[in-house]
C-alpha cells in the first residue's frame, strides 16, 4: 500500500502545528483508542452508511483516520477504503492491522489541508472530533474543500464532532480519572468568546508523567453548515446522534451529513 500520494493526487505532510507532532498522538493513543473505542466502530459505520444512503461496495475516504478503526470496518463491510492521517505511527499501525485482517484498505500519511484524490469517493468521513485543529478557520475550510474535491458528484461527507452548543452545555473546568492503571488529569479553558477550548491532559504512570496542552476550534451547527457550504457542499443535514436524532438540547454530538 502506498505511503505517498499517487499520480493525479495532491498532498504532503505538514511540518508545523501541535497536531503534526507524532509524539503527542503516541503518548495519548492508549487513552484515545482503548478497547471500548474499537468495539463501537462497527455500529458507528453501520449508522453512517444508513444516514448517508451509501450503496454496497461504494468507495470510502476516512480523513484523519487515526489507527484505522473505522476505515478497517468499512473495508470489512466490502467497501474500497483509503485512510489518510498526518501521524506516521498511526498509519503504520493501520497498515499492519489491514494486513493481519486480510483487508485491502489503503493508508496514506498526508496533510488533510493538501491531500485529495479528485472524484474518487462516494462517501468521506471525518469522525471523533478530528476537525478544528488548524491555526485558522481558512485552513479548516481548505481541508473541507479537499474533501469536496475527492468526492464524486452527489457524494456525501459525514462529520462527527463536539459541537459548540454541547461544549457549552457540558463544560467543566477539569476532571480526573483512572484508565489502564494510569492517572489522568484534565483541564479545560474557554478561548475567546467560545471560539475554542484550551485542553491540558496530564497522564501519570508510576514515576512517568506526560503533560501536554493544545487548542481546538469549536463550531456551532450553523457555523459548520456555513463552512461546508463555502467548501462546495450543496446540502447539509444535521443530527444529534448516530441514530438520527435531531440536533437539539438533548444532542449527544454534532453529526453533519453534507452532499456535494
Amino acid at each position: 500500500m502506498p505511503s505517498k500520494p499517487g499520480a493525479g493526487e495532491a498532498g504532503e505532510r505538514a511540518d508545523s502545528g501541535w497536531f503534526a507532532d507524532d509524539g503527542f498522538w503516541t503518548d495519548y493513543a492508549p487513552l484515545l483508542f482503548g478497547g471500548e473505542r474499537w468495539a463501537e466502530a462497527s455500529s458507528v459505520v453501520d449508522s453512517i452508511l444508513a444516514l448517508a444512503g451509501t450503496p454496497a461496495g461504494a468507495p470510502v475516504l476516512d480523513l484523519c483516520c487515526g489507527p484505522g478503526r473505522h476505515a478497517l470496518e468499512f473495508a470489512a463491510k466490502g467497501h474500497p477504503v483509503v485512510g489518510v492521517d498526518i501521524t506516521e505511527p498511526y498509519i503504520a499501525a493501520a497498515r499492519e492491522s489491514a494486513e493481519a485482517l486480510g483487508l485491502g484498505a489503503e493508508f496514506i500519511c498526508a496533510d488533510a489541508r493538501r491531500w485529495s484524490r479528485p472524484g474518487a469517493f462516494s462517501l468521506a468521513v471525518n469522525l471523533f472530533t478530528s476537525f478544528g485543529y488548524f491555526e485558522t478557520k481558512a485552513e479548516d475550510e481548505a481541508m473541507l474543500a479537499r474533501v469536496a474535491e475527492s468526492l464524486a458528484p452527489g457524494g456525501i461527507l459525514a462529520m462527527e464532532l463536539v459541537g459548540k452548543e454541547t461544549a457549552v452545555r457540558d463544560f467543566t473546568e477539569g476532571e480526573w480519572f483512572e484508565r489502564d492503571g494510569k492517572l489522568v488529569l484534565t483541564e479545560f479553558e474557554v478561548v475567546g468568546a467560545w471560539e475554542g477550548l484550551r485542553n491540558r491532559w496530564i497522564v501519570v504512570d508510576g514515576t512517568e508523567r506526560v503533560d501536554r496542552s493544545w487548542v481546538q476550534r469549536l463550531y456551532s451547527a450553523t457555523e459548520l453548515r456555513e463552512s461546508l457550504e463555502r467548501a462546495g457542499f450543496a446540502t447539509v443535514r444535521l443530527f444529534g446522534s448516530y441514530s438520527g436524532a435531531p440536533y437539539d438540547q438533548n444532542a449527544e454530538r454534532l453529526l453533519a451529513i453534507a452532499e456535494k
